[in-house]
């Protein structure tokens, strides 16, 4: 680094957003072995992000990746800060740009694409992250309480997330016991009617994505079975995907369209080559969803027929992709839902704006895995430290003046030891219930079990 830098001590770099994009940006930045403090911001009490809150409740192993993210913060190399909203109804971005040289934004992408068709805005009808954000006890969501008074879902997407959906839904109560759903999300799914999720999938089972391991779940489920519905495909053949997990996704759908149902109490019925082009309600909320039947061309083509269905739903969730939101201060491409980037830095008109970098979906858009974060975060800290001998110097440096500056926001920031009491906290109700932990999703809750006050 420069001579200047080195002169005042350790650069400061603002890490805002706490999931794993953020993260493993946190930890590449202590692993690189320059003098750098890191303060990673969140405006959830909780760490984790996308793995605490996006990441199905019965995916434990997938979840094991949170021993992994946590190392920054034990022992406390790098600090954390809950509780810190950024921007609207927070402290402005700007002023946090006053206590770091540089601050990388890893905020995500969550907002719910919408399919576009008549009645989307009936109640009932919810965007994935919205719907895995309530059963993962997102403090956002707690009001959401989705009704589950009737036999039929309906749930619109060919990736992972479509089948996480279904799977929590065809589960029994009890086996969701066993998770860390919250108490009310409990309730809701002991008394669910559902008999009947609609998994609604515009191609073909030869063009299907899922990871195997998730298919291969459903065909596992004690409690529903899967029925696969594609018009006879693969009874009469389809040609061989040249991609292996698409193949094995094929073997196992061929395996479960011959087999006889077993009279489980529920079915997740894989409806191949349907579009839905309308959702129907009744008394203000949906009732039904009318699908288009497709089929493929000589060219590898969806074709609508013109031929529709209709299907009881009650519910219906689609889960066809997010966007990204702006941030405030930040250029945005609302076509690609991320902030214009080169390698990280954020640009603005063909310019690198001082200071400012990009990880995560905000910076490529909601694609890869959660492995793929750390390449991407590497990236982003790469160009950070060649660009740091160059920053300007901000104006408070001081780690005082930035709690002083939270403070004057109104802001009691929730560190890692006020996590570990949540994380204990939590813990504690999870043992009541025979379970590794039970989340607290409501926020007073959470701040209330962070800062060490009693709780229920």
């Amino acid at each position: 680094m420069g001579d200047e830098l080195m002169q005042q001590g350790q650069a400061r770099v603002a890490v805002i957003g706490a999931g794993p994009s953020g993260l493993y940006a946190a930890a590449a930045l202590l692993a690189s072995g320059e003098p750098v403090s890191v303060e990673v911001l969140d405006r959830l009490p909780a760490p984790y992000g996308l793995v605490r809150y996006g990441v199905a409740p019965d995916h434990v192993k997938m979840k094991s990746v949170i021993r992994v993210l946590q190392k920054p913060f034990d022992p406390a190399h790098v600090e954390f800060l809950g509780g810190v909203r950024v921007g609207e109804g927070g402290i402005p971005l700007d002023v946090v740009r006053r206590h770091f040289h540089a601050v990388v934004h890893a905020t995500g992408s969550s907002v719910d694409r919408h399919l576009g068709v008549p009645g989307e805005d009936l109640a009932g009808s919810l965007g994935s992250g919205a719907f895995v954000s309530w059963y993962c006890g997102h403090p956002d969501r707690v009001e959401l309480q989705p009704v589950l008074d009737r036999p039929g879902v309906a749930v619109v997407g060919a990736g992972n997330v479509a089948l996480d959906v279904a799977r929590v839904l065809a589960k029994t109560a009890d086996e969701m016991a066993e998770t860390d759903v919250p108490e009310p999300v409990l309730h809701a799914l002991r008394g669910s009617a559902v008999r009947d999720v609609h998994v609604l999938i515009r191609r073909g089972p030869q063009h299907v994505r899922f990871t195997p391991a998730e298919l291969r779940q459903i065909g596992e489920l004690h409690n529903a079975d899967v029925v696969v519905h594609d018009d006879g495909l693969l009874a009469e053949g389809v040609e061989e995907p040249e991609d292996r997990r698409q193949r094995q996704n094929l073997d196992m759908l061929r395996e479960w369209a011959a087999r006889e149902t077993t009279g489980k109490p529920r079915r997740i019925h894989l409806r191949f080559l349907r579009s839905p082009v309308r959702l129907v309600g009744a008394d203000g909320r949906v009732s039904a969803v009318v699908v288009e039947r497709n089929k493929i061309d000589a060219d590898g083509r969806v074709v609508a027929t013109g031929e529709e269905e209709t299907f009881d739903a009650g519910l219906v969730v689609r889960a066809i992709g997010y966007d990204g939101e702006p941030i405030e201060g930040l250029p945005f491409d609302a076509r690609t839902g991320t902030v214009p980037n080169d390698g990280g830095r954020v640009m603005r008109d063909g310019v690198p704006v001082p200071g400012a970098y990009v990880t995560g979906w905000i910076k490529r858009g909601p694609t890869g895995v959660i492995g793929t974060n750390k390449a991407d975060a590497s990236e982003t800290v790469e160009a950070l430290l060649a660009d740091l001998p160059g920053l300007p110097t901000p104006a408070h440096p001081e780690p005082e003046a930035f709690r002083a500056a939270l403070a004057s926001y109104g802001m009691r920031p929730v560190d890692w030891t006020g996590w570990l009491r949540l994380d204990a906290e939590e813990v504690r109700r999870g043992g009541l219930r025979g379970a590794e932990r039970v989340k607290v999703a409501d926020l007073a809750d959470m701040l209330e079990a962070a800062h060490g006050a009693r709780t229920s």
